[in-house]
């Protein structure tokens, strides 16, 4: 079975950042892609910034921290990739994006070199047939933010051969999480369950059945969540949310996908939840109790 020793992350954002840290912290090398040192320095100071807060709370040492960040390093060279084991994309939540750069490190990297993508909403199989070695294409799915969440889905598209899918299996129970595997459906598993269920809460709140202090606090304490629905909407990003959901509803046309058209004017209006500093929780229009 193959074993990954070498890891390259593409993207250097929330996730990026995230995945590269959980990944560095196993004991491996990450090599972490981006478009420019800007971009770069802004990822660096997210994953130092998450590992200094650790240190705070007892849960390594600055010893540690600083052994996790030696092991990344970033480069905007597509070529510095050609000796990696594995891949992880996690570059921007459009097909476009993702083909064109995961198709430019296909090109890069070796012919045994397995491919993965971190997507929440698309098709793991139709970005694995752009690329010439599909049946080495597979996602993981990793969830926000990844150092602390403790699943990983491992997704299986039509091309993906059993021994790869295996080998990710292994991969993602080494670095200390749950893999589960699921097959390349809308939304997956988590987010195929998650995301109708966020929309009836958004209809509810728009409906004035409750405030949105309220949604929340009649779900965390009557069904046992540790955060509302509301609440983690504003942490997913309402854009990000809004995004999955219509490309899940594009791709069958089952009504409980479709985004309810509250979330679409909030992204028009910049409410995006904790990024932007508005969203469900934080309005900037009065709530008004029914």
């Amino acid at each position: 079975m193959q074993s990954y020793r070498t890891i390259a992350v593409l993207g250097y954002g929330t996730m990026g950042s995230g995945i590269a840290q959980v990944v560095a912290q196993s004991g491996r090398d990450v090599v972490v892609l981006e478009t420019d040192s800007s971009r770069i320095k802004v990822g660096q100071g997210t994953a130092a910034a998450f590992l200094d807060e650790g240190v705070k709370r007892g849960k390594l040492t600055a010893a540690d921290r600083d052994q996790v960040l030696s092991r990344i390093t970033a480069t905007t060279n597509v070529a510095d990739l050609a000796g990696v084991d594995l891949v992880i994309e996690a570059v921007s939540e459009q097909r476009e994006v993702k083909a064109e750069v995961l198709a430019r490190v296909a090109e890069a990297v070796g012919d045994d070199t397995v491919i993965t993508t971190n997507t929440s909403a698309l098709s793991v199989t139709d970005l694995a047939a752009g690329l010439p070695r599909p049946e080495r294409v597979a996602g993981l799915h990793f969830f926000n933010p990844a150092p602390v969440m403790a699943v990983v889905e491992v997704v299986q598209a039509l091309q993906t051969a059993p021994d790869v899918l295996n080998s990710l299996v292994r991969f993602v129970e080494n670095l200390g999480k749950t893999a589960v595997e699921v097959k390349d459906r809308p939304g997956f598993l988590v987010n195929r369950l998650l995301m109708p269920y966020l929309n009836d809460v958004v209809q509810a709140y728009d409906d004035q059945l409750a405030t949105a202090e309220d949604i929340d606090v009649a779900l965390e304490l009557g069904l046992g969540y540790k955060l509302g629905p509301l609440a983690l909407l504003d942490l997913i990003g309402i854009d990000v949310h809004r995004h999955a959901t219509l490309s899940a509803y594009e791709a069958t046309l089952d009504p409980q996908f479709a985004p309810p058209p509250l979330l679409g004017q909030m992204v028009s209006a910049g409410f995006l939840g904790r990024k932007s500093g508005q969203g469900f929780r934080t309005r900037t229009r009065t709530e008004e109790t029914p």
